[in-house]
């Protein structure tokens, strides 16, 4: 599987585990709503910087949402 869509896949599930909407989550990580929504559909290819930004706020590591 490609590295974006293992990214999305994870993003994914590990957000709505938390209940959270896409506006809910780019609030708590700093990111825009439509960039996680292209994130989920595997239409962007995000920064290591993004990745990161996106960890914290699940309480997992960048590398666990590559994975």
């Amino acid at each position: 599987m490609e590295i974006r869509s293992r990214l999305a896949l994870n993003v994914r599930r590990l957000r709505e585990a938390k209940g959270w909407s896409q506006e809910d989550y780019a609030d708590r990580a700093g990111i825009h709503r439509t960039y996680v929504s292209d994130i989920e559909r595997a239409k962007r290819n995000p920064t290591i910087t993004v990745v990161e930004k996106l960890a914290v706020p699940l309480e997992v590591t960048a590398s666990e949402l590559l994975a």
